[in-house]
C-alpha cells in the first residue's frame, strides 16, 4: 500500500519537475537553471529506485566476439547480475531474433543496436582524428534502440547489405594474400576462406576471423610447442612469437599486428566503398528505427585524446549540429575520473549516455562493467548515468517518450 502511495507522490512530483524544465527550456535561464533542475530531477529519479546494471554494447558471433555463441554471452550476463544487455554487431541485424528469445528465457531486457564505420569528408580533409586514432575522418557510429522485429527495408536495407558485402570482400582479398605469403614461406598449409565463413562466422567476416583461422591452422600443423614457435617465426618473416603459445587471444592479436595490419605481408588497404558517409549511416540507423550514437574514445592509456574529443564542449556542439544526440563509452578504455567528467557533461547537455564493453576481441572478459583504473566496477554515479541512458533507449525502442516510461518497461520485463 505504501509503495503505491509513494509511486503516486513520485509521479506527481516528476510531472511537476518535467513541466518546470519544459518552461525553463523556453526561457533565457536555460543554460543555468535548466541544468540545475535537470540534475535534481535525475538524482530524485535514481535515488528512489534500485539501479539496474546495464551493458549496452556487446558484439556476438554475428560479427566477431569473444563469446562462442549468444547463449554464453547471456548466461554470463545473468550470472553477473547485468539485466539490461544490448547486442551491437558490425553491419548486422541478424542476431536480433536469437538475442530477443534468449534474453526472454533468462528474464533479461534486450536492446537492439548496430555498429558502422563511417567517413566524414570534412574531418578527413582537415586531418582531424575523430574516434579512430590512426585514420583522420574515419568515424565509428552505433545505432541504439533499433526496432524489433526489424523494419529496415528498401534502399537503406540495400545500402547496409552492400557495405557488409564489401567488408567481407576485403577480408577475402586479405585471405588470398595471406595464402600467397604462406606459400612463399613454405608453411605447408593454407587457410580456406569458405571454410572460415561456414565454421567461424554467422555471415559477417572480420579480420579477426582470419587471425583466428591462422592460429587454429598453426595449432593443427604443429603439435609440439617448439615446432609451433618455429613455424610462427617462419610465418612472421624471422620474428619470434612474443606471446605465450597457449594464450590464444594474445597470439591472434599478434597475428593481426604482424601480418594483417599496415606493413604486414597480408595487409590489404580497405576500399573506400567500405565506408559510407556519416550522413548515410545516420539515415540507415533512423530508417531502422534507431538513434544515431557517437562512441567516445576519451582518454587512452597515456591520457591522450583525439583531435575531435580533446575539446569536449566543441565536440558536443559539433555532434548536435550533425544531429547526433546519443553517445556511448567502452568503459575499460577510460579512468573513472575522465568517464565521470565526460559522461556527466554530455548528460547535462541533453545527450543520451550509455556504456558497454564491446567484447569484440578474443579475450573473454566480464560483462559487468568496470573502468581502466577500477576492476571492481563502475561508481554509483556512472551506474546511474548508464541506467538512465538505457531507460531512454528502452523507451525509444518501444515507441514511448520518457525515461520514466522506459524504466517502468524494463522493470516490468524483469518482473521487479
Amino acid at each position: 500500500m505504501l509503495s503505491k502511495i509513494f509511486r503516486g507522490i513520485f509521479h506527481k512530483f516528476s510531472k511537476l519537475i518535467s513541466n518546470l524544465t519544459e518552461r525553463l527550456q523556453k526561457s533565457a535561464l536555460q543554460n543555468d537553471l535548466y541544468k540545475i533542475i535537470t540534475n535534481f530531477e535525475q538524482r530524485i529519479f535514481m535515488n528512489m529506485k534500485t539501479i539496474i546494471d546495464v551493458n549496452a554494447h556487446l558484439h556476438t558471433p554475428y560479427s566477431f566476439s569473444a563469446f562462442k555463441d549468444v547463449r554464453q554471452a547471456l548466461d554470463m550476463a545473468a550470472a553477473e547480475g547485468v539485466e539490461v544487455v544490448g547486442i551491437n554487431d558490425f553491419y548486422s541485424l541478424d542476431g536480433y531474433r536469437e538475442w530477443n528469445d534468449e534474453c526472454a528465457a533468462r528474464h533479461l531486457y534486450p536492446m537492439f543496436n548496430i555498429e558502422f564505420i563511417s567517413l566524414n569528408s570534412e574531418d578527413q580533409a582537415a586531418g582531424l582524428r575523430v574516434n579512430d586514432p590512426n585514420n583522420p575522418g574515419r568515424t565509428y557510429l552505433s545505432g541504439k534502440g533499433l526496432a524489433y522485429p526489424v523494419i529496415l527495408s528498401g534502399k537503406e536495407a540495400q545500402m547496409l547489405a552492400d557495405v557488409r558485402a564489401e567488408s567481407n570482400a576485403q577480408v577475402e582479398r586479405m585471405c588470398a594474400k595471406l595464402n600467397a605469403h604462406l606459400d612463399e614461406v613454405k608453411a605447408g598449409f593454407n587457410v580456406d576462406f569458405k571454410h572460415i565463413v561456414k565454421e567461424l562466422t554467422r555471415g559477417s567476416v572480420r579480420e579477426r576471423h582470419l587471425a583466428k583461422a591462422l592460429r587454429m591452422a598453426v595449432d593443427a600443423k604443429a603439435d609440439k610447442i617448439q615446432d609451433r614457435l618455429a613455424l610462427y617465426e617462419r610465418i612472421f618473416g624471422g620474428q619470434p612469437l612474443k606471446s605465450a603459445p597457449d594464450n590464444e587471444a594474445a597470439v591472434e592479436n599478434e597475428i593481426r599486428s604482424k601480418l594483417l595490419k599496415a606493413g604486414g605481408a597480408a595487409f590489404v588497404p580497405e576500399d573506400p566503398k567500405a565506408f559510407l558517409p556519416m550522413e548515410t549511416v545516420c539515415q540507415i540507423i533512423k530508417a531502422a528505427g534507431g538513434i544515431p550514437t557517437y562512441p567516445f574514445l576519451a582518454d587512452d592509456a597515456k591520457g591522450n585524446f583525439t583531435d575531435f574529443e580533446g575539446d569536449l564542449q566543441k565536440a558536443a556542439d559539433t555532434l548536435k549540429k550533425r544531429g547526433i544526440k546519443s553517445v556511448e563509452f567502452i568503459t575499460t578504455r577510460n579512468t573513472t575520473a575522465v568517464l565521470e567528467e565526460y559522461s556527466g557533461y554530455l548528460q547535462d547537455e541533453g545527450f543520451i549516455v550509455t556504456f558497454g564493453s564491446e567484447h569484440n576481441t578474443p579475450a573473454l572478459e566480464p560483462i559487468r562493467l568496470r573502468t581502466r583504473d577500477n576492476a571492481e566496477g563502475l561508481s554509483e554515479k556512472l551506474r546511474e548515468t548508464n541506467y538512465r541512458g538505457a531507460c531512454a533507449v528502452a523507451a525509444h525502442q518501444a515507441g514511448l517518450n520518457s525515461i520514466e516510461a522506459g524504466d517502468e518497461l524494463i522493470r516490468k520485463t524483469l518482473a521487479i
